[in-house]
């Protein structure tokens, strides 16, 4: 019986990793990678700020560390292609090695130069509680109403589904009796702000490849 061919697609050693990273709100996430970067838990360089509208309060991260930011916002473009073909066009100017979505609440077309270059984090363990409309307390508001008893966040590859390309990293949190969306979506934010940054890592150190739907770590 022939063995199947394993073809994987791996990442070379980037030093520092040059990413762009793009958010809709807060800017918690991005506030995290700065911090990390800042105190060399992180090999990385962020090169740009994208952000899909003027409102988004976590631009200040950007404006405060003199980081280059684009404000693209989604009304302008007729299609979420035409959206997605001006965010990666800003992408390649900045010369980044990799997309890192943000709580970016815009849904993207990933062009053939990014395809496994774009990765993004859910607050929940997927393929459970993922897909459109999961985001948020949304998600949270699911899992409590749905019983089970761990959760936690999923960094993955982007394609050009919603929550579905293949997973990097998983963490963990118990789901605590009395929770309410806001007390889980704390704990899991506490475990996202660990897997991101270290996620990120593995990448920038090339020891992350991709088997189809598996990402393998040397």
């Amino acid at each position: 019986m022939s063995q199947r061919k394993i073809v994987l697609t791996p990442f070379p050693r980037q030093s520092p990793l040059r990413i762009a990273v793009l958010i809709s709100g807060a800017g918690t996430t991005l506030r995290n990678l700065i911090e990390k970067i800042a105190s060399d838990e992180l090999d990385a360089r962020i090169r740009l700020i994208v952000a899909n509208t003027f409102n988004a309060p976590g631009l200040q991260y950007g404006e405060k560390g003199n980081i280059p930011i684009a404000v693209i916002d989604r009304n302008e473009f007729p299609s979420r292609r035409k959206f997605g073909d001006a965010v990666f066009e800003r992408c390649r100017q900045a010369q980044v090695d990799l997309v890192v979505l943000a709580g970016f609440l815009s849904r993207l077309v990933v062009p053939e130069d990014f395809v496994n270059r774009v990765v993004s984090i859910h607050p929940a363990l997927m393929p459970s509680f993922c897909g459109k409309g999961f985001f948020g307390h949304h998600v949270h508001e699911a899992v409590l109403q749905c019983g089970v008893k761990l959760s936690g966040c999923t960094i993955h590859f982007v394609d050009n589904q919603y929550d579905h390309g293949p997973i990097v990293m998983q963490r963990v949190v118990p789901v605590l009796e009395g929770d309410t969306p806001k007390t889980l979506a704390a704990r899991v934010l506490q475990a996202e702000c660990e897997a991101y940054p270290e996620a990120l890592g593995l990448i920038a150190a090339g020891r992350v490849s991709i088997d189809g739907r598996r990402v393998r770590i040397r």
